[in-house]
């Protein structure tokens, strides 16, 4: 019959796991804060959005500029500052805004509606002088047929959280 020594099995375990555990960390230097800006990156400018979209949609330029703003500071990776001062840029262009039929129901009935926001945003190290992404983001949000101007603006604003939430993490973790 086999007898197994607890104690030695055990010891062995420990150390086959702190062994595990070492070599982990010893070869792989991952961080588990989510960002990976470069570290000679602390500041950024984030100048008002262009808006070549052509739909004329009051205040949606200075809308998605503000919570673009307000998603780098409450996720504190660079602290936005003026262009002057900037380590990097990260501009914007609005290039689509389209409003149209989502859902059609039987007998050609609409019963939704679809915001549909496209964003340009070039994102530049300022310090080493190179670009480190230009590239279209879109996203959208439906909303009832005949609801109100509200419901229609609620729809804008999910898109501009939208957007503005894949460019922060497009620009802090695409590295």
């Amino acid at each position: 019959m086999l007898k197994i020594n607890f104690a030695k099995f055990s010891s062995l375990i420990l150390l086959l796991a702190l062994t595990i555990v070492f070599n982990f960390t010893a070869c792989c230097s991952y961080s588990f804060t989510g960002a990976s800006v470069p570290k000679h990156l602390n500041t950024i400018a984030i100048p008002i959005a262009d808006d070549k979209s052509g739909s004329a949609e009051i205040g949606l330029r200075e809308s998605l500029t503000q919570k673009l703003i307000q998603k780098f500071i409450d996720d504190n990776s660079l602290q936005v500052a003026d262009r002057v001062n900037a380590d990097a840029i990260l501009e914007c262009t609005i290039v689509s805004f389209n409003d149209a039929p989502a859902i059609v129901a039987a007998g050609e009935n609409v019963t939704s509606r679809r915001i549909t926001i496209g964003v340009r945003a070039s994102y530049r190290d300022l310090v080493k002088k190179i670009t480190v992404y230009d590239k279209t983001f879109s996203s959208y949000e439906d909303y009832p047929q005949g609801g109100s101007l509200s419901d229609r603006n609620n729809a804008i604003e999910k898109v501009l959280d939208k957007l503005t939430e894949d460019i922060l993490l497009e620009t802090v973790s695409g590295w």
